[in-house]
């Protein structure tokens, strides 16, 4: 892509795409092993992050949830109501204030995360297995450089 681009437009600079495409290619690769995991329980990837926060956090409410996942108060409240239809959380109001409510695990939703998320890892540890420990570190030390001028950029 690179040189074609550089035959077409060779005054681009063409650098980033070699990193970016790279990164983007394989985020859709390893979404696309995540989702096919978590079809077979009928989850999304953002439904297991929520059931993840919960599993390591023990109790949170809406709020909480939502800053932790970076999403709209709506869009929370919509996968809470389709993660308590599935008896995977259960919603409870605070003993200290009424008006807060209290979301945790129920046992069948830890179950399907100390199920889930050993697998999850393994294929996260497989797309990595050709680099050395060091080199992952390095890596990524290196993507959180380039996460924190795109978050900076973006805020």
């Amino acid at each position: 892509m690179r040189r074609q681009w550089g035959e077409v437009r060779p005054e681009l600079d063409t650098t980033g795409m070699a990193v970016i495409g790279r990164v983007l290619r394989l985020a859709s690769l390893i979404r696309r092993d995540t989702d096919d995991l978590l079809a077979g329980h009928e989850l999304t990837r953002a439904e297991f992050d929520v059931l993840c926060a919960l599993r390591r956090n023990g109790v949170l409410n809406p709020g909480q949830i939502s800053r932790e996942m970076l999403s709209s108060g709506a869009a929370i409240t919509k996968r809470l109501d389709r993660l308590a239809r599935l008896d995977l959380i259960s919603r409870a109001s605070s003993e200290r204030d009424r008006r807060v409510v209290q979301v945790r695990l129920t046992d069948k939703g830890v179950a399907l995360i100390d199920e889930l998320l050993p697998k999850q890892l393994e294929a996260e540890r497989a797309a990595l297995a050709n680099l050395p420990d060091a080199e992952r570190a390095q890596l990524a030390s290196l993507l959180g450089v380039v996460l924190q001028t795109v978050e900076g950029i973006s805020s």
